[in-house]
């Protein structure tokens, strides 16, 4: 049997009403004979809260970290009791292993007066590991075949703290080993999303938003029928509905629509989740946890032709556009070698990249880097530095063959200030940089233009 795999966000898991939300739904996929795998992310607000702690911990702040600590604490052991297994021993023993190996890891920054990254994960990783816990044991307290799994024994990771990257041939070892052994018992594995483990046998994590990452790679781990992404929107939208109030509900995308869209800043999917799905073919779908009868976004590999020739608009705030100018650059090589090698070596993404005869354009969405990037720019370059910039990308498909719809994004676009226009290879999205104080009149009009609404029927 193939299992169903089952990512339930942070707003899905946010308190015991929430989570019944989530069994029942987990109960009819098992009931209409699928072979759930769950996926759970911390409780919503618990991963910040946990990383305010650590900031406070390192600054010395020892009695406010106590009580921070504590509020933690009492929060999940009172949706636990609300679940009715707040006297399970099994799992309160498991709480109280979690609670102590965070707080141990609070009092070793404050001590140090420094939260290194190893340490970031081990605090962070309590999110995960606790709700999977309660989710897991409230499953079982109403009949349903849950069995817990320790997410660190399963998702296998270099060492790179806070950002750890996933050791695939290692994960679909450990999956098989653990998880399809469950899923051929027609038992339901309760694992927490985010967290794994490296070489040593330090917890380590995937970088902010990634449970769906997890839920993708034990999808292609155990060769899933279906990766389902369960969270608290109906499914990708053509535009980000906190910007565009008539924003539809996108019905199919191919999966490299998604993950050009994921890229720039559509917020329902974490960037990675679909590149281990496509490895495998394995659809995903979006769907909504508070309306689960919904039909949600479904994500293939050759989806069904849209009556529409764009996917959708994705955005991204608080960009930092870098110019590099020299004359150097002119008939020279090996000169935007030497650029990126900074970028490289102060471990910085680029998103967007224009060039001339004599500059290079080059968009960042991480600063924490940039005052040591321009220091080592200006030794081979004049730099310029625009901060308050942000990406409007356009994506679909069939810019891949009709030209003519680019046109049509930068005709829309018209009177707006365009900073930087790219178009990638693959040509699935065209993409422009402006000033940040403009991206909501440009994305609600260009959603007009491109996305307009259908005159009712007479």
């Amino acid at each position: 049997m193939r299992a169903l795999v089952m990512k339930f966000g942070g707003s899905s898991v946010v308190d015991a009403a929430a989570i019944e939300r989530v069994i029942s739904i987990v109960s009819a996929a098992h009931d209409r004979g699928r072979a759930p795998v769950v996926v759970v992310s911390a409780f919503g607000g618990t991963t910040d809260r946990l990383l305010e702690l650590a900031g406070a911990a390192s600054r010395g702040h020892g009695e406010a970290v106590r009580a921070g600590l504590v509020g933690v604490i009492d929060r999940h052991r009172m949706e636990a009791a609300g679940l009715g297994v707040g006297e399970d021993r099994e799992l309160a023993r498991a709480m109280d292993t979690a609670f102590a190996e965070v707080r141990g890891a609070l009092e070793r920054v404050h001590d140090d007066r420094t939260c290194d990254p190893a340490s970031s994960d081990v605090i962070a990783a309590a999110g995960e590991l606790l709700s999977s816990l309660i989710v897991s044991a409230a499953m079982a307290a109403r009949g349903l075949p849950a069995s817990w799994v320790d997410a660190r024994t399963v998702i296998a990771t270099d060492a790179r703290h806070t950002c750890a990257a996933p050791l695939i041939d290692e994960i679909a070892v450990a999956a098989q080993a653990i998880v399809t052994p469950l899923v051929n018992a027609g038992r339901i594995a309760v694992l927490g999303g985010f967290i794994g483990r490296d070489a040593g046998g330090a917890t380590t994590t995937l970088g902010r938003g990634g449970s769906d990452y997890s839920a993708s790679l034990v999808g292609a781990a155990i060769d899933a029928a279906e990766i389902q992404i369960w969270t608290d929107v109906d499914g990708m939208l053509t535009a980000d509905p906190r910007i565009v109030d008539d924003a539809e509900i996108v019905k199919h995308l191919s999966f490299a629509e998604a993950a050009e869209l994921a890229y720039f800043g559509a917020k329902v999917l974490h960037p990675a989740t679909i590149f281990p799905a496509v490895s495998r073919n394995i659809p995903v779908r979006i769907l909504n946890s508070h309306r689960p009868d919904g039909e949600g976004t479904l994500i293939v590999a050759d989806p069904p032709p849209a009556h529409r020739p764009f996917a959708a608009l994705a955005s991204k705030r608080n960009i930092t556009v870098i110019d590099i100018t020299s004359t150097r650059m002119l008939m020279a090589h090996g000169f935007l070698r030497r650029v990126f090698e900074v970028f490289e070596t102060h471990e910085t993404a680029v998103d967007v990249v224009t060039t001339s005869e004599v500059s290079v354009s080059v968009t960042i969405d991480d600063n924490r880097h940039a005052p040591a990037i321009v220091a080592s720019l200006l030794e081979i370059a004049d730099v310029s530095v625009e901060e308050q910039m942000a990406i409007l990308a356009v994506v679909g498909d069939r810019l891949q063959i009709d030209s003519s719809l680019a046109a049509r994004v930068l005709g829309g676009l018209q009177g707006f200030p365009l900073r930087m226009v790219s178009q990638a290879a693959s040509r699935r999205n065209v993409t422009i940089v402006l000033p940040q104080s403009y991206l909501w009149s440009a994305m609600t009009h260009l959603h007009k233009q491109l996305f307009p609404v259908a005159e009712p029927a007479p």
